[in-house]
Formats: structure tokens, sequence, C-alpha cells
């Protein structure tokens, strides 16, 4: 080995040479953790896309349906003009 070689070596090929490697910094660390976390994210709404039963427009207008009859339901429980089942009457006591 030349004294122009050992010259030109950087701190990772000399720990190379000894077995070692450098520590990684938190920064480094922190940042593996969230690209792993966001391909994981993206390939988990591929799956989900590719699984889903019914078609985005579809799911949504059932859900949107639902949501505004639940409330609907919640609501009239609160005013007092639900339904005889609804405030823990029986149809025959609602008459």
């Amino acid at each position: 080995m030349k004294m122009q070689d050992i010259k030109n070596l950087d701190k990772d090929d000399l720990l190379g040479m000894l077995g070692l490697q450098a520590k990684r910094s938190d920064t480094s660390r922190v940042l593996t953790t969230l690209g792993t976390f966001g391909i994981g994210l993206i390939v988990g709404a591929g799956v989900a896309l590719l699984l889903a039963p019914k078609a985005g427009s579809e799911l949504r207008q059932d859900l949107r349906t639902k949501f505004r009859r639940d409330g609907k339901d919640d609501a009239d429980d609160v005013t007092g003009n639900g339904s005889a089942s609804a405030t823990g009457r029986s149809a025959e006591q609602a008459t």
C-alpha cells in the first residue's frame, strides 16, 4: 500500500478494513422508519382497493345513507318524536 492510497482513505474505508461500520444517526433511523411506514401505507391502500367488495361510489353512498338514517333516528329520540320502539314502549302502549 502506497502513501497516496493511505491519504485517500476515508473513515468508512478504514472502518471497513477493521470489520466495523460507523454508527447511524438518529435522523437516519427516523427517516428509514418513516419511509418504511409510508411504503406500508401505500401498499395497504392498494391491497384494500383491489379487495374492496364494492366500487368506491357505491360504498360512499351506502355510508352516507346509513349515517343520515342513524343521525335522524337519534335526533327523533332526543325530541320525543321517535317511534314507539325507540322510546322503549311497545306498539300496543303507543296507541
